[in-house]
């Protein structure tokens, strides 16, 4: 099989025309930095020069985009603790973990945090390679609460699609006007499109009704906690930049 191609990061055997490898998430070019010239363009229809107008608010917003990765780290750690039935998944050093081993939630929150880790880094190239993978192990969990929604919204802002985080923020306050994590996609949406009229809208319904709803203490408010207290400080401030 003189044809056998092979992941140069796990060693695991690909198909003649994987673009990615089904074990590790390594680009097959076995480049390290991510796929910069990855066919498709950003997630959602989204092309890559719409990617490229993007960076400028991305790179301004860096240090909240920063406290994505804090945020997922707190949120997520305690995946893989939660389901030791599953059996730990061995990852030899310096490589990735095994996500074909996975379960589709573990897989879909390890996806979550590579994507938010690496805007942390500032790596643009691998948002835009690993965005529709992490997108597509969100949507394969549907149907979507308001939490996996709210991680949708977060991956459409952070890979230039703001057209899914305003989608995700209207599911979620269809169902609940006040929900927060709906009012701060939608915000933050509102923000990316350059719309000030909505961002200030959403961002004054944040701040009215906030202490109400954080009283509620919903799952998904103590998960996201550390993020809504920053979009709250964005709220206050009309003119800060439109970041995720």
């Amino acid at each position: 099989m003189t044809n056998q191609r092979f992941c140069t990061n796990c060693g695991a055997g690909l198909g003649a025309a994987a673009k990615f490898c089904h074990r590790c998430g390594q680009a097959t070019d076995g480049s390290t930095r991510g796929a910069a010239g990855a066919p498709g363009g950003a997630p959602g229809g989204a092309s890559g020069a719409s990617g490229a107008q993007v960076l400028p608010w991305a790179v301004a917003g860096i240090a909240l985009l920063s406290l994505f990765a804090f945020i997922v780290g707190q949120n997520f750690g305690r995946t893989p603790a939660a389901a030791p039935s599953a059996g730990p998944v061995a990852v030899a050093p310096g490589r990735a973990p095994d996500i074909s081993q996975m379960g589709p939630e573990e897989r879909a929150d390890r996806l979550f945090q590579r994507v938010m880790t690496y805007v942390s880094e500032g790596k643009s190239d691998s948002v835009a390679f690993f965005s529709p993978m992490a997108i597509q192990a969100q949507l394969a969990l549907a149907p979507l609460d308001a939490h996996r929604r709210y991680d949708l919204g977060l991956l459409g802002i952070v890979s230039g699609d703001g057209a899914m985080a305003r989608a995700q923020a209207d599911t979620i306050l269809a169902a609940n006007p006040d929900h927060l994590l709906g009012l701060i996609l939608a915000m933050r949406g509102a923000g990316m499109a350059q719309d000030a009229p909505a961002r200030a809208k959403h961002a004054s319904h944040l701040l009215e009704i906030a202490d109400k709803e954080r009283a509620k203490r919903l799952a998904e408010y103590s998960d996201h906690d550390p993020d809504i207290t920053a979009a709250l400080r964005e709220a206050k401030n009309p003119s800060a930049p439109p970041i995720g």
